[in-house]
């Protein structure tokens, strides 16, 4: 297993994060038992997970999935310091999560306590906000006038920014939280958290978690030399895509159990023409290389420079033990050279 820096924070992180949002919904104790100790068995050392989990979020399942993780943890006591264990916050939007409110300075310092308990923990290594108060391009909205920056006062989100840092920086001082991170936010977001905690010496953002994939690609390159220059390390979420480039959606396929048979907080805005075909063009790749198309986009997702940890997520062993060995996978020069040219034709498939 490779082992990477975590942004500043003097921590090694492996090169797959385990992910952990189907567990509760799609997945049940046993069988996230199951995955964490192979996952530990094979030297992954990072394990994400967040208070909305499982996905889709609502408010029956809210907490479940730290629960899960938390019941394991008062199982193995002895085992906490063998993983970093990151979490985040939820943002606003969600009316059972805090009334749907803004992350704020004491919305932080609530969910980090009520974290803590459901994970049967006294430390969160990684801390992350969800989402930003303010809309970002994410979840299909990267696209040109689907969302307007000038309509955000620039002011009052980072006036909000610098109250969720000094709720932070206390937490670290209390001993609850090691790091902050951010996950679906953009450049701009990293470099006012980083310019107001040179400001006011306040905890530094180690780490950002967005979506990346070979069907989304709009944070090469801009954010991510940003990360790699604000010493950010750079964690991709979905880097299947949902599990669309598996394959397993192609013509309007929805195997039992899947993803997409589950009624979805954003819609299925993966589910577009454009992504079919590249997705065919993709396996078509894989399978020139004796690989799965899944296999296939996590060793492309991995050797991208700048890339720190890539957060994987499995429904079965089956699926995790592939993906696993997806990081020992080298893609050869004309691999990349084909899969460049499928980027070209599909730059951004949805």
């Amino acid at each position: 297993m490779k082992y990477n820096k975590l942004g500043t924070s003097g921590l090694s992180v492996s090169e797959i994060c385990l992910g952990t949002m189907t567990w509760g919904n799609q997945n049940t104790q046993q069988e996230a038992n199951e995955q964490i100790e192979y996952a530990l068995d094979q030297g992954i050392n990072f394990i994400d997970t967040a208070e909305m989990y499982p996905v889709p979020p609502n408010e029956k399942t809210y907490g479940g999935t730290e629960t899960i993780i938390g019941n394991w943890l008062a199982g193995n006591q002895n085992r906490r310091d063998e993983f970093i264990l990151a979490s985040k916050i939820a943002g606003n939007g969600l009316p059972y999560v805090r009334n749907g409110a803004d992350i704020t300075g004491k919305t932080v310092t609530q969910a980090i306590d009520a974290s803590l308990k459901r994970l049967q923990t006294d430390y969160i290594d990684l801390f992350q906000l969800h989402w930003p108060n303010r809309t970002s391009p994410h979840f299909g909205k990267h696209h040109p006038g689907h969302i307007s920056f000038t309509d955000v006062d620039g002011e009052q989100q980072t006036a909000g920014m610098l109250d969720i840092l000094q709720s932070v920086d206390n937490a670290i001082k209390q001993g609850k939280i090691r790091h902050l991170g951010l996950s679906d936010d953009t450049p701009w977001g990293i470099n006012q958290y980083v310019k107001l905690s040179e400001e006011h010496n306040l905890a530094r953002v180690t780490s950002i978690q967005n979506e990346f994939n070979l069907l989304h690609t709009k944070d090469w390159p801009y954010l991510i030399e940003n990360c790699v220059h604000q010493d950010v390390a750079y964690l991709p979420w979905s880097p299947l895509a949902g599990g669309v480039l598996s394959g397993k959606y192609l013509n309007g396929t929805r195997p039992q159990g899947s993803r997409w048979c589950h009624a979805q907080r954003n819609g299925l805005f993966r589910d577009t023409e454009c992504t079919h075909q590249a997705v065919s063009r993709y396996m078509q790749i894989a399978e020139q290389n004796n690989i799965t198309p899944s296999q296939l986009a996590l060793a492309w997702c991995k050797q991208v420079d700048g890339v720190t940890s890539t957060i994987i997520g499995a429904t079965s062993m089956t699926q995790l033990k592939e993906d696993i060995d997806a990081f020992k996978v080298e893609l050869s020069d004309e691999s990349l050279k084909q899969i460049a040219d499928v980027l070209r034709d599909f730059p951004a498939p949805f």
